[in-house]
């Protein structure tokens, strides 16, 4: 189970230049006009992880494959994007599609790269699109929420469970506020009902600055602006330069550390973004291995051992019987499978077992 990440702001932003350093493709045509993105180009990379080395090493793996993220470059909106404005009825669709949005905000100077609005402010630009996607939320909903009372009159199980979802999301749309607002206050099973209704405030957004090379290590201050406004939504967000990406995009792997040293920098903004892509979405990495190879498989946090393993099959799911389960810390510190059961740290848990992040696991089953 990897995820869908969207990549969405307005023109001349850095999504094109980001999404080819991501992806490490030059896929998605990056120019300096709008809608030089007409199609959504859709890149899979493997998500970084230093854990899955030491495992192999310890389980002498002849191949570590990692768990992939998949990102969607969609091409930029404009004001006036929900009526159909610039291409946007067709963007707006592709944005439907993704679990999570990152919103790439352009928060550098440059006056050989035009702005479609005239001026360097990602927090007005961040209003811009969210209000477009309010718009086309508030007008899908007043739509369908019609025939949805209809068929709640009638006594319909569907249209009764899901109308009081459409009237908490219509009454935030309202005022001004993203449906995101509204899920805050429903339980687990109103989310699966909101989920269902498509809508696209309602999915977690990630803001990403994109700031100039110098300003890459501490942001500055259009940046410092994007998180004072994240936080008070209760978003997240990562300092990006999307030129030093696409630079070590081009570089040989071992050249990439030195180059990072130079530029004040601990590690590449992939890794960043995707650790802020899992925890937007509450998402958990476990291991298996073996002389075959080590893996890495995600799964969503709270995720019982059944169905984490039937990520692996469906077959694993439907006759589970136990996971034979390992912490990291235990596996690495204790020499493997061998050393972690013979100190007593390798337990055999049923059913009812949460999955913990970095959990080395085997599964027991029976088909």
């Amino acid at each position: 189970m990897g995820f869908r990440c969207g990549i969405v702001g307005l023109p001349n932003v850095g999504k094109s230049t980001l999404f080819n350093a991501l992806t490490k493709t030059a896929a998605a045509q990056a120019a300096n006009y709008p809608f030089c993105t007409i199609e959504p180009n859709t890149g899979d990379v493997a998500v970084p992880d230093p854990r899955m080395k030491a495992i192999a090493g310890i389980a002498k793996s002849q191949n570590i494959i990692p768990t992939r993220i998949t990102f969607v470059d969609i091409a930029g909106l404009v004001r006036g994007a929900s009526k159909g404005e610039g291409l946007g009825n067709q963007f707006l669709a592709n944005i439907r599609e993704v679990d999570a949005i990152v919103h790439v905000l352009r928060c550098f100077e440059d006056d050989d790269i035009t702005h479609v609005e005239g001026r360097i402010d990602p927090v007005a630009d961040a209003e811009t699109v969210e209000t477009e996607l309010m718009l086309a939320d508030l007008e899908s909903l007043e739509r369908r929420i019609v025939n949805t009372r209809k068929k709640a009159t009638g006594k319909d199980k569907e249209a009764l469970a899901q109308l009081p979802i459409m009237e908490k999301a219509l009454a935030v749309l309202n005022e001004g506020k993203p449906v995101r607002v509204a899920a805050k206050e429903m339980d687990a099973e109103e989310k699966r009902e909101l989920r269902g209704l498509n809508l696209l405030t309602s999915k977690p957004v990630l803001y990403v600055c994109n700031v100039a090379e110098a300003d890459a290590a501490e942001g500055n201050a259009h940046s410092a602006a994007v998180a004072k406004m994240a936080a008070d939504q209760g978003a997240g967000t990562v300092v990006i330069s999307a030129a030093i990406e696409a630079e070590i995009a081009q570089l040989p792997e071992d050249e990439v550390g030195d180059y990072l040293e130079a530029m004040g920098l601990a590690e590449p903004g992939l890794d960043r973004l995707i650790r802020a892509g899992y925890d937007l979405l509450d998402l958990i990495t476990y291991f298996t291995a073996g002389p075959k190879e080590t893996r890495a498989w995600t799964v969503g946090k709270g995720t019982k051992a059944p169905q984490a393993a039937g990520v692996i099959h469906t077959d694993f799911e439907k006759g589970f019987i136990r996971a034979q389960t390992i912490a990291f810390d235990d596996y690495v510190g204790l020499g493997g499978e061998v050393g972690a059961k013979e100190a007593g740290k390798a337990r055999d848990e049923g059913k009812e077992y949460v999955v913990v992040d970095g959990d080395v696991m085997l599964f027991k089953f029976n088909v």
